[in-house]
């Protein structure tokens, strides 16, 4: 990786910000703004979780071990690894609301990506599908996190984007329902009975099986257009990428503030755990031993899951600005590990109904971890927010980890992935996020 020279936004101070957007006299209102961009939080956080929909559906058309179906998420996730840092240096030249315009448009592409992907049942042309669509999240997120950040008081920042991750998780809630009635309405064979067709039968089968994934992208892809022409027609407030405030050091360096770095490896984590978890429920619950569910009852319960994360968000916007947001999270990772922990060491629904549980502590980890990694970083908040954006890959690596773990040990053991995770979340809550006035005090 390069110097700390990264071509990501230099975002103004707090008070340079309210300069940019409104007359000094005037008073300001970030309602609209942050109306309109709960909306793309909403939208990522759909499609984020469809794939929890497809992990489980695309196994059974191709017959592919846990190690190998994990490429989905992986695909999916080394975008933010890939092109954190380029879509960046774009922010830096067209802005935040442009960047948003031409994140959702390459989502579109992604989608409509799927139609060639069914209609051929290739399962490298969905993994292409899948990296374009989350190329263009990715720009949605490097731009909207550090911009619903810095829209308001500092020391509100958790509580605001916990609220808009609220509507993130309300996405993610939804998804696997519909998902699961579009996507997984039909049973599929099994493998014994795929072994029994010939090469053409088979191909045929695929397709068939597939094409139940073309009514559903093909809407989403439509909608991101409606809703990138609406976001492009929208006036909203200008944030300054290359000014510093009054005061702020020059010399300053993201290599020299430890709660960045360790916040990096908090998000990698932390989005390591969460789809870890998310993308083997349908399976998990699934096995004999868990719930013996079919496919599509399955998906219905990972709701369960994702409405945790919304109702824990939801609450947890009031409490961020009543409690200490290192509290918080250290106290979300406890429990988060624990009830992990608790499914391992069980079996039927007390499994099944503790792991859905972990949803609810998932809640405010990001936008805490977010927050508290860019905390002090003045004019450095926009390189910080392109390293945690980074960092986002965890959701690429750990659930492989996890699938060839699963794959020689079983599903039901492979979750010590997750605790591990969450064990380091507190790590980070209790001692990594101090920032440097508190470290060198």
């Amino acid at each position: 990786m390069a110097d700390q020279e990264l071509a990501t936004p230099k975002l103004s101070t707090s008070s340079a910000l309210a300069q940019s957007v409104s007359a000094a006299t005037a008073p300001v209102s970030y309602a609209r703004p942050l109306t309109i961009v709960t909306a793309l939080f909403f939208m990522w956080g759909f499609l984020t979780c469809l794939n929890d929909i497809l992990v489980p559906h695309l196994k059974s058309i191709f017959d592919l071990s846990y190690t190998r179906v994990m490429l989905i998420q992986f695909s999916f996730f080394s975008a933010y690894f890939l092109f954190s840092l380029p879509w960046s240096r774009f922010v830096n030249r067209i802005g935040y609301q442009r960047t948003m315009v031409v994140g959702l448009l390459i989502m579109a592409c992604g989608s409509f990506l799927f139609l060639p992907a069914s209609s051929a049942a290739s399962f490298p042309l969905f993994l292409a599908a899948l990296l374009i669509l989350a190329t263009g999240i990715n720009g949605l997120q490097v731009a909207a996190n550090p911009y619903v950040d810095l829209l308001g008081k500092p020391e509100t920042a958790s509580s605001r984007l916990d609220l808009t991750q609220a509507f993130n998780s309300l996405g993610t809630t939804i998804a696997p329902k519909i998902g699961g009635l579009l996507i997984l309405s039909a049973a599929p064979l099994a493998v014994a009975q795929l072994n029994l067709l010939a090469p053409q039968n088979l191909q045929a089968y695929r397709v068939q099986q597939a094409a139940s994934v073309r009514l559903p992208y093909t809407v989403i892809g439509v909608a991101l257009i409606i809703l990138a022409i609406l976001i492009g027609v929208s006036k909203l407030p200008r944030i300054e990428t290359s000014v510093s405030g009054a005061g702020d050091r020059v010399d300053d360096s993201v290599w020299k503030h430890p709660n960045l770095l360790l916040g990096a490896i908090g998000v990698f984590t932390y989005v390591g755990a969460e789809v870890s978890v998310g993308s083997f429920l349908v399976n998990y619950f699934a096995s004999p031993e868990i719930a013996n569910l079919s496919a599509r009852t399955a998906a219905g319960f990972v709701s369960f899951y994702w409405a945790g994360s919304m109702i824990g968000r939801f609450l947890g916007a009031p409490l961020l600005r009543r409690t200490k947001p290192r509290s918080m999270l250290a106290i979300c990772a406890v429990v988060a590990a624990g009830l992990v922990s608790t499914s391992m060491a069980s079996d039927g629904r007390a499994a099944m109904w503790s792991i859905l549980a972990v949803g609810l502590f998932n809640s405010i980890m990001f936008p805490t971890i977010f927050s508290l990694g860019v905390a002090e970083l003045g004019p450095l908040t926009g390189n910080g927010s392109g390293i945690l954006n980074m960092a986002i890959v965890g959701g690429a690596v750990l659930p492989l980890i996890q699938g060839a773990i699963a794959d020689r040990i079983g599903i039901h053991h492979a979750f010590f992935v997750p605790v591990i995770c969450y064990l380091y979340i507190l790590f980070y809550a209790l001692s990594g996020s101090k920032p440097n006035s508190e470290r060198y005090a």
